[in-house]
């Protein structure tokens, strides 16, 4: 197997998470990796709406946004967060065809610091778009792209099997030879 950085190889889309809260310089970090992000023109055109629990609504109103089966394991995460990209070029005006890679490539930061942290990121697609817009009043000038739970794991023995069996399955990738054309 070819050697790749262990924070790459150790992330993971865990179900299992635990309600610790995460420490405040800690999730202020995570998106400190996501600003330093590369960006066509530098423009930077993800955003983030983040909801921690008992601390603000936005938690709810993220919670609100996913599917029944997301909700049952997501409710245990400390935070919530929506990516948006922006949908036009604040430089030329015109639709930003790589707003949503950029903002991507800022989530992927945003994965790789929360790995070296310990803390885990599920990314969900699994939620209603237009709850969401109407919810937190987004225009048509952003694109809402995915949901995440942010949290530290939590302990498998207190979830049920059905979310154990999910957790334990074997983790699988595509060969080089299947993702190079």
């Amino acid at each position: 197997m070819n050697h790749i950085h262990e924070v790459i190889r150790a992330r993971y889309s865990t179900v299992i998470f635990s309600s610790k809260k995460i420490e405040d310089e800690k999730l202020a970090s995570l998106f400190e990796a996501a600003r330093w992000a590369p960006s066509a023109f530098n423009e930077q055109p993800w955003r983030f709406i983040v909801g921690v629990k008992s601390k603000d609504e936005n938690y709810q109103k993220i919670y609100d946004c996913l599917m029944e089966a997301n909700q049952a394991w997501a409710k245990f995460a400390p935070v919530l967060v929506l990516s948006i990209a922006s949908v036009n070029s604040s430089v030329t005006g015109k639709p930003n065809r790589f707003s949503q890679y950029d903002t991507g490539m800022a989530v992927g930061n945003l994965l790789a610091q929360a790995t070296f942290l310990d803390l885990y990121v599920h990314q969900m697609g699994g939620f209603s778009v237009s709850n969401a817009r109407e919810f937190f009043e987004i225009g048509d000038e952003y694109e809402v792209m995915a949901a995440m739970a942010i949290g530290y794991l939590g302990d498998i023995e207190l979830f049920p099997e059905y979310m154990q069996e999910r957790e334990l399955k074997e983790r699988r990738r595509k060969s080089i030879d299947d993702i190079l054309m």
